[in-house]
């Protein structure tokens, strides 16, 4: 039996990341996490317009008449836990913000919000606010290896099921809490966890990140008060392993990655749409550049994918934009015709509905190979001219950091600037990127606060 079996694994989990310092965060972690919540600021802010943020805020916040909070993007303020759950929901509103193949999901949406809003409350530090959210996500990816694939495959949303365990450990972390309080805090993220793959393409997606990061935060706050709940919530008899992924977990995982630093592995969005098109994306791509197809050239196309891509991201006729980011047939259709798929607006109802679009979408048949990971794919064309074929793979991290703090760079100007202007939007990416050197984190609130007057 493995040393991690012997002993509680939801305390595993906690040890791994409860004592954990800044100083123990190596340079490339700490850069990958700058890079992570620079992302997040672009993403939300563009998200905060989105209706589904609206009505969170017409509903939930202003009704609360509360000061406490900053909301990312809106002039609005609110309580620590529903800025937590408004900028959760407002970050994944575009579907357009980072993942994590460890979990299954998105680690920085549900975490992010809950640690800036406590971080915004107790006046936290850069630095303390950056170990915190590397301790949330650390630990929501660990608990994703340690269940494996079964979660997500029987049907849970990751963001919003581990994603509730990583923004406690965030929180339990800013907190300071001791052993006791940081368990009964994961044994109350445990019983709330929720999140089904079924409502993706519908605001109830973005909607599990919102709830995420405010019931983290607000599991955290309790336990800090002496609120209990199983200690053992992982491991224990129909807890989160056995009812969420039919097993005890793999203890073994956890042993894998002692002492790795997993935000390292964290993927970035470049395209507006769910993670796993983006494979048949970038090979779609590469035909239309290489061999010069272009849409209107195509007689039938083929897209092999994992099988496991059917239940995530294949509605075969989107009728709405949301519908659109997870369509394997509307994604690569858009990308064979030169549309960007970067930009937001390609991700609308009347482009799904395009007769254009619809034509060539229907030519297109998805086809599955058990032996390819979720994140390869092969595209292959018939068309005038001849039979033309790609493969891409977008599941490995990049290497050169710097690059990849340009392009993201580059996003998130993109973003933000229509909100901000470019002078704050400016002034918030330096912030971020600069996070140690804030001796109040919440400064990257008041830069990101979207007031229409500062323009």
């Amino acid at each position: 039996m493995n040393a991690v079996a012997e002993r509680q694994i939801t305390r595993a989990l906690v040890d791994a990341v409860r004592t954990l310092r800044y100083e123990d965060v190596p340079d490339d972690a700490r850069e990958v996490a700058r890079h992570c919540i620079l992302d997040f600021f672009g993403v939300a802010l563009a998200g905060a317009r989105e209706p589904l943020v609206d009505f969170l805020v017409d509903v939930v916040a202003k009704p609360e008449s509360s000061s406490a909070a900053s909301l990312v993007g809106r002039s609005e303020r609110a309580t620590a836990v529903t800025a937590a759950l408004v900028n959760g929901a407002a970050g994944h509103a575009l579907d357009f913000d980072d993942a994590h193949m460890g979990m299954s999901g998105h680690p920085t949406v549900p975490v992010l919000p809950a640690v800036l809003a406590l971080a915004e409350q107790r006046q936290a530090d850069g630095k303390a606010l950056l170990t915190a959210f590397v301790a949330g996500v650390e630990l929501e990816c660990r608990l994703g290896l340690l269940l494996g694939p079964r979660h997500y495959e029987i049907g849970f949303h990751s963001t919003g099921t581990l994603g509730t365990f990583g923004a406690a450990a965030a929180a339990a972390h800013l907190l300071g809490l001791d052993e006791a309080a940081w368990l009964h805090a994961m044994g109350l993220a445990g019983t709330q966890a929720a999140g089904l793959k079924s409502t993706f393409g519908s605001m109830g997606k973005p909607l599990h990140a919102g709830r995420a990061a405010s019931t983290g935060l607000l599991c955290a706050l309790l336990a800090q008060r002496g609120f209990t709940a199983a200690p053992n919530i992982v491991e224990v008899s129909q807890g989160f392993a056995a009812t969420h992924a039919g097993a005890t977990g793999d203890g073994a995982a956890l042993e894998r990655v002692a002492g790795r630093f997993l935000i390292r592995d964290t993927l970035f969005k470049y395209h507006a749409a769910c993670y796993l098109t983006h494979a048949p994306i970038e090979a779609a791509r590469t035909i239309r550049a290489r061999d010069r197809v272009s849409g209107d050239r195509v007689e039938s196309v083929e897209v092999t994918v994992a099988p496991a891509l059917l239940g995530v991201c294949n509605i075969q006729e989107p009728a709405t934009g949301l519908e659109g980011k997870f369509s394997l047939r509307a994604t690569t259709a858009l990308t064979l015709l030169g549309r960007d798929t970067a930009e937001l607006a390609t991700y609308s109802d009347a482009t799904m509905c395009d007769p254009a679009l619809v034509r060539l979408r229907d030519r297109i048949r998805i086809v599955t190979d058990p032996a390819l990971a979720t994140t390869r794919a092969k595209v292959s064309i018939e068309a005038a001219g001849g039979r033309f074929s790609a493969d891409a793979d977008t599941g490995t991290p990049a290497a050169d950091l710097s690059s990849q703090r340009e392009r993201l760079r580059e996003k998130f100007d993109a973003l933000a600037t229509p909100v901000l202007g470019a002078k704050r939007a400016a002034e918030l990416a330096e912030a971020v990127l600069h996070l140690e050197q804030l001796t109040a984190a919440a400064r990257l609130l008041d830069l990101g606060r979207g007031l229409r007057s500062d323009h």
